[in-house]
């Protein structure tokens, strides 16, 4: 028999648990410990299984968030019994409607039995949620006896860049939410647990990689380390997502050619990815960001995303593809500078980014934040691995089966690599073009070496 044991916790909420057992003993016995600091509202469930596969179907994951990040066959653990932690912390926007709550800086937080002492927080991909994750980082990092912890950065979905009330307010808090989930995480962790963890790890894809790099120049003493997989790279000079997304959107429009496209910082031979991307990710990319820091130039045009269809909120606006932000005011700079990065790391980072991403090309992104480390004099704390056939979304794998590689097997390899770098000194493999392999099972294994 399935044992489940929820105690909800907060401000107007009661307690309650239903169990066939006493709760008291077992795997749950050290529930009833957790409370999460600065947390408004928080649940907790003792499960025989926190891994996505388990989860599915029920509340304590959301697959509709995280399906398209995975390529069909890969190979998740599973089978890790442990308490996990549901919650939010105060807020005053509602973008996130998950477990019904409608309220953002929601957190979820899971504690399995077999720790290893350490701990791995994350941020959300894009504009996604807390459990966007779940497959990607979370089953891997459970498996191998992590306490883990990931939050949807205090603001989700098309019309994130309403939070706040200055240009930039809604980036600003995805870096303030995920130090806020640290601290509280590291004592969650001791309260279940009876101590701290003894190494905490950053990490994340896309934005989560943005948070990575962020934390790591700025809040160093909270981690040990981070896994940066294709972090947005923000430079008030840019390059920036302004630099090249206006001439995607031109394309689009019908305005701009291929040549254009490469002109712009688009890798040759990501031609084939371009059409996916002109339905999915740029107009929507271009014109939430450019609203976000500069909702002066054509204030009209994200409120065709507010409430809208599918269709209306990925649509470009024509405006964009006339947007030329090095002209733009200097107020929208400064609204960039607020969140940028330095490159002035902290703490051993490992850099992945695939060589056919068309959302975030990397010759405009990790190829220069790599460089950024290097004139920041931390090149020694930092690995650049660039996999070769690598894009964006791992999912994309299942249609191009022949031209493309997930990159998640790197990812794991290269978090193997950090923890050894970390704990035991036992120095990465020099940056380096990884190369696919011609034969083999490329949807799971990977070699940094």
């Amino acid at each position: 028999m399935v044992l489940v044991t929820v105690v909800w916790t907060g401000p107007g909420t009661t307690a309650t648990a239903a169990s066939a057992a006493d709760s008291t003993t077992g795997h749950c016995a050290r529930e009833h410990r957790v409370a999460t600091p600065g947390a408004e509202h928080q649940s907790t469930a003792c499960l025989p299984d926190l891994t996505s596969g388990a989860l599915t179907g029920t509340a304590y994951t959301d697959a509709a968030d995280w399906s398209s990040l995975i390529a069909r066959g890969t190979e998740n653990p599973s089978g890790v019994p442990g308490v996990q932690v549901d919650g939010y912390f105060p807020d005053t926007s509602h973008f996130n409607t998950t477990h019904g709550w409608n309220h953002d800086a929601q957190f979820v937080i899971r504690l399995p039995d077999h720790w290893n002492g350490g701990l791995v927080v994350t941020g959300a991909p894009g504009v996604r949620k807390q459990y966007s994750l779940d497959p990607v980082i979370s089953d891997w990092a459970l498996a191998r006896g992590f306490a883990y912890a990931a939050t949807d950065k205090g603001n989700s979905g098309a019309d994130f860049f309403t939070d706040g009330t200055l240009p930039g307010d809604a980036i600003a808090e995805w870096n303030r939410r995920t130090t806020q989930l640290t601290v509280a995480a590291k004592a969650v962790v001791a309260q279940h647990y009876g101590r701290a963890p003894h190494r905490a790890y950053m990490t994340g894809m896309s934005n989560g990689g943005y948070l990575t790099r962020w934390q790591l120049e700025n809040r160093p003493g909270l981690y040990d380390g981070g896994v940066d997989w294709e972090g947005t790279l923000w430079r008030a000079d840019g390059p920036n997502l302004f630099s090249y997304l206006p001439t995607a959107v031109a394309r689009q429009l019908g305005r701009a050619g291929d040549d254009d496209m490469i002109a712009a910082g688009f890798a040759p031979g990501t031609e084939f990815l371009w059409l996916y991307h002109q339905d999915a990710y740029w107009g929507f990319t271009q014109k939430t960001y450019r609203a976000e820091f500069d909702p002066g130039y054509d204030p009209a045009c994200p409120g065709a995303s507010a409430g809208g269809s599918g269709a209306r909120i990925l649509a470009p606006c024509a405006s964009d593809a006339d947007y030329d932000y090095a002209g733009r005011p200097a107020a929208v700079h400064r609204a960039v500078a607020r969140i940028s990065l330095t490159g002035n790391i902290r703490k051993p980072l490992i850099t992945l980014h695939g060589t056919l991403d068309a959302l975030l090309p990397i010759g405009t992104d990790s190829d220069v934040y790599a460089r950024m480390i290097a004139r920041e004099h931390r090149g020694r704390l930092h690995r650049y691995y660039t996999v070769e056939d690598g894009t964006h979304i791992d999912g994309l794998q299942d249609r191009y089966p022949q031209r493309l590689r997930p990159i998640l097997p790197c990812y794991r390899a290269a978090f193997d690599a950090l923890t050894a770098w970390v704990e035991t000194g036992t120095a990465p493999a020099p940056s380096h073009l990884v190369r696919r392999p011609a034969t083999g099972d490329v949807v799971n294994t990977c070699s940094l070496r």
